[in-house]
């Protein structure tokens, strides 16, 4: 079945949430072993889910932000490092045909291999010496023109979903010159190589691996984007990424809800879920799980329901909202692992593991002292 078929957001969700069960078993092997859930990307292609994001008059289902990011939070709670994969290239497929970004022949190719095929798609933005590529550093990988088009010669790291990706959105600088831009690569092309160097401790399974390219030619319309480095507008698709630590926090409510249930010592009469300092947790975890919905969803419906100049005043209000949601998806999870206690520190708990998938969004853009200095401007002229 594929959920471009079905009528209602209900109808997806439900098969949706069907089909990501067995990520969670799934999710402590590749975490583990450090692997690419490639088990886990087949079971979201088999539904169609990457081209749901993709505008209808490309082929795609055209789904709002806010439907995107039900989704996403759904696959986040079956398993952190699927969801934060998979939403990039949600995101920037929904992002690039909404806003006609690219020549419209070059979408609209790469449009019919995600929906026909299953193709993804990510940006190789961040570098070793640049770091985030929100902070403005100019890329030093480097695209020279020749005649038939453009050599690229550079190295990018956590170039998430490398292992699968059929398409890299490489950001270059154009040699002898201060412009920038982003090229399309094809994953087969010669001199693209993925270099397996992601070890990290959190999201072990994204695949964050190097890429690294040695005079890759590309053709002249493959430069299908001019870039600013630094110079970002509003983006509501960024969304996706509280989406999914939000699922992780949803995760681990859920288990501690469980276990306090359950749990039972001999020292007491009943369960712990009926203690008093129990109790207080598992209120404030509810608390920061409403204020976290109530705060992205609301986000999503105002960008949703917005026409583009309002939302390129959203900026600070996503950042704002990427910020809160993530923090106490971590408070969460913290508060999870105290009802929970030393068993959740065991290699063998998911506890352990969401606590160490919650932390990683704070390393995902925009980043939390970027976005109080907006706030903090945005205050001052509000009040003087």
């Amino acid at each position: 079945m594929n959920l471009a078929d079905l009528n209602s957001l209900e109808e997806r969700i439900d098969l949706l949430t069907k089909t990501v069960e067995p990520f969670t078993d799934r999710a402590s092997k590749y975490d583990k072993d450090a692997t690419f859930p490639f088990e886990n990307f087949q079971d979201l292609k088999s539904i169609g889910y990457p081209g749901l994001t993709i505008p209808k008059k490309y082929g795609g289902s055209g789904i709002s932000l806010y439907e995107m990011l039900r989704y996403q939070e759904i696959i986040g709670k079956a398993d952190g490092s699927t969801a934060l994969s998979i939403g990039w290239h949600m995101g920037i497929m929904k992002h690039l045909g909404e806003h006609d970004i690219w020549d419209s022949e070059t979408y609209k190719t790469i449009a019919s291999d995600v929906t026909k095929n299953g193709a993804l798609l990510n940006n190789a933005a961040s570098e070793p010496a640049t770091g985030s590529p929100t902070r403005g550093g100019k890329p030093e990988t480097i695209a020279k023109q020749v005649t038939e088009g453009w050599v690229i010669n550079g190295r990018k790291i956590f170039t998430t979903l490398s292992p699968i990706l059929d398409y890299f959105v490489v950001s270059a600088t154009i040699d002898g010159t201060d412009q920038a831009g982003n090229f399309l690569i094809r994953s087969g092309a010669d001199g693209v190589k993925v270099e397996e160097t992601w070890d990290s401790i959190a999201m072990r399974g994204t695949g964050s691996h190097d890429l690294i390219l040695e005079n890759v030619h590309v053709g002249k319309a493959d430069l299908v984007e001019h870039i600013s480095p630094g110079k970002k507008n509003a983006a509501g698709w960024l969304l996706h990424i509280p989406a999914c630590y939000l699922g992780i926090a949803r995760a681990a409510q859920e288990y501690a809800v469980k276990f306090a249930a359950s749990y039972s010592p001999n020292s007491i009469q009943g369960t712990i879920s009926d203690l008093p300092n129990v109790k207080q947790k598992l209120g404030e975890m509810e608390l920061k799980m409403l204020e976290s919905r109530y705060f992205l969803y609301g986000a999503a419906k105002k960008w949703d329901e917005a026409d583009e100049d309002y939302r390129q005043t959203m900026g600070p209000e996503l950042g704002a909202a990427k910020l809160s949601v993530v923090n106490k998806s971590i408070e969460v999870v913290d508060l999870a692992m105290r009802i929970v206690g030393a068993r959740s520190l065991s290699e063998k708990n998911p506890l352990q593991r969401y606590y160490r998938d919650v932390r990683a969004g704070l390393h995902n853009p925009p980043m939390d002292d970027m976005t109080i200095m907006q706030l903090a401007g945005i205050s001052v002229t509000k009040y003087n």
